[in-house]
């Protein structure tokens, strides 16, 4: 928050104060929020949603969050009377892997993207992946 104080002569000049908190990314808003949903025992309102963060949110800043969410597919919504109520529609590794489909979608080279993928990972996740696309796999023959 700048402040204006006026000094000699009648100048004005901005004074910082450092007291005002950090801001978040939006990111972190929609992770805060996601959070929220998931422990909620069924579809969840926005004033619920506001409430379980503390109430440091506006009422509007939980709206817009939950309408970008709801633009990303990470949830979904239903009418509660004049209003909407909320559930989430994939957990974090959910919506990382749809951020993953959405930048492979994007390139033109899939193949080049993919082989760049595998072969930047290290030999944990590289292991992990196999064993992924084996079970998955075993489960198209099964």
């Amino acid at each position: 928050m700048s402040l204006r104080k006026t000094i000699g002569g009648g100048r004005r000049r901005a004074v910082t104060d450092d007291r005002r908190p950090r801001r978040r990314g939006q990111g972190e808003l929609e992770a805060l929020v996601l959070s929220a949903l998931r422990e909620a025992d069924g579809p969840a309102t926005a004033g619920w949603v506001q409430e379980r963060l503390g109430g440091d949110l506006a009422y509007t800043t939980v709206i817009t969050i939950l309408t970008r969410l709801l633009e990303k597919g990470a949830v979904s919504r239903e009418r509660a009377g004049r209003s909407f109520a909320w559930t989430p529609a994939a957990d974090q590794a959910g919506l990382a892997a749809r951020k993953m489909r959405k930048v492979l979608d994007a390139e033109s080279d899939r193949e080049a993207v993919l082989a760049s993928f595998v072969t930047g990972l290290d030999p944990d996740d590289e292991r992990l992946l196999r064993e992924v696309l084996g079970h998955a796999r075993a489960a198209e023959d099964g």
